[in-house]
């Protein structure tokens, strides 16, 4: 079967259609009485079918070969249906499929001439059109709404603020806005235009700088955004300005978008390059309990990079988690932190001179975590196989209270490997050097 222009006509619309017939003539076959309103759908679905035949050639979607629903026209100037040229963009593509042109935008615009002329002509054709359904479930009023409020990030500050307030809002109960700010390449750029008059972050309204934060956090959170949000220029040197400034809130939710955009690993090495982790640091050296937990896994997913772990180190986070842990603050977040150092030389040298070792026996003497005790031992393995001054410590703890044996006996299988090479250690009292 061919269309007009000679191509395949396109299988899914006709098997729609042939199916809706089909039901439709069973309806009518197996009914008594005489049902108009089958009658009309099954008129309708024949009128389809031959109109797929013969409909204008400026009618068909350049990528579906499909009578266009929905004709919108992107950046280059070319209508497509919607459907099929959003799969395009959602895959990664920003090139015109027709013209091969860059794009410098991927919002879509409505084409309501195109779709008024075929509204027109399959009317006129007795052909049924369905009224055009978005699949991110935004209206071209969400989007036009959209595109005002980031232009207004550029205006007053009584409006910017007003504009900032309402885009957290809406990325925040809406996944699709969050994905339209995907659809622009200068979205992003445009809501952090308050700081395009070359001012300091520090000299923003607080207000402002929180919703700003809090919108880029809202962003980061729809994986097709991560790669691009982290990408943009400016936006991983204002989380870290507002790491170091601002009001808590502001501070906390930097880093939970830090953590949230290193979920990819090409954003954990371009944040860790950017010198996120001091400020990091810093803040968890705060110890602001509303922080805490954003921060210390900011800090972990950061680390599983390895060469964000020598960062970490050089800046002072074996410090600061030792003197967070033996204050018995956040243990369990700050633990897994330490235990993922410890394949570090310089970090085993620090946890020595910190005196680390009596309060992690003590920890795992005293915890009721399973995981908490096996993040304890990995450490003091990494320790006694690495220093074989800290044994002794070790040592006269396992006379005393057998503390190893036990967690050798009954801990996780990962705490059981990890304590009967200490007690190996211990029973041959001597150790090996320990590499990163």
């Amino acid at each position: 079967m061919k269309t007009e222009g000679g191509d395949p006509a396109p299988a899914p619309a006709a098997k729609e259609l042939k199916e809706e017939l089909q039901r439709a003539v069973k309806a009518i076959v197996s009914e008594d009485d005489v049902n108009a309103e089958v009658i009309d759908r099954a008129q309708q679905a024949l009128c389809a079918l031959r109109g797929l035949h013969h409909f204008p050639a400026e009618f068909r979607c350049p990528l579906s070969g499909e009578l266009m629903k929905d004709p919108v026209v992107i950046a280059s100037g070319q209508t497509y249906d919607r459907q099929f040229i959003q799969k395009w963009l959602n895959s990664g593509n920003r090139i015109c499929p027709q013209t091969q042109q860059m794009l410098s935008h991927t919002i879509l615009t409505p084409n309501h001439l195109i779709r008024g002329m075929i509204s027109k002509w399959c009317k006129a054709n007795g052909i049924w059109l369905p009224d055009p359904v978005h699949e991110d479930g935004v209206t071209d009023a969400d989007r036009d709404h959209f595109l005002v409020l980031l232009e207004k990030m550029s205006s007053s500050l009584c409006v910017q603020r007003s504009a900032a307030r309402e885009l957290r809002l809406l990325t925040k109960r809406m996944p699709s806005f969050r994905a339209l700010f995907g659809e622009s390449m200068g979205a992003i750029p445009k809501l952090l235009s308050p700081l395009s008059r070359g001012e300091n972050w520090s000299d923003v309204h607080p207000d402002l700088q929180e919703d700003i934060i809090t919108t880029i956090l809202n962003l980061s959170i729809h994986d097709s955004n991560k790669k691009l949000v982290a990408e943009t220029p400016r936006v991983i040197p204002v989380l870290i300005d507002s790491l170091r400034s601002g009001v808590i809130e502001t501070r906390s939710n930097a880093a939970a978008a830090i953590f949230t955009l290193s979920a990819l690993d090409s954003n954990k090495a371009l944040i860790g390059k950017s010198g996120a982790l001091k400020p990091l640091i810093d803040l968890l050296e705060e110890g602001h309990s509303l922080a805490m937990k954003d921060v210390a896994s900011a800090i972990f997913i950061l680390c599983v990079l390895h060469e964000n772990k020598a960062r970490a180190i050089r800046d002072g986070a074996v410090r600061v988690l030792v003197e967070k842990i033996m204050n018995k603050v956040h243990v369990d977040e700050l633990l897994a932190i330490l235990a993922m150092l410890s394949s570090n030389h310089r970090a085993i040298e620090e946890m020595g001179e910190l005196r680390a070792v009596p309060s992690l026996l003590s920890l795992i003497r005293e915890t009721s975590c399973a995981r908490n005790k096996e993040n304890c031992i990995v450490i003091l393995y990494a320790i006694c196989s690495a220093d074989r001054t800290r044994l002794k410590e070790i040592k006269d703890e396992e006379s005393s209270y057998g503390t190893i044996s036990q967690l050798a006996q009954n801990g996780t299988s990962r705490a059981k490997r990890k304590a009967s090479g200490v007690l190996d250690r211990l029973n041959r009292g001597v150790g090996f050097i320990h590499t990163a």
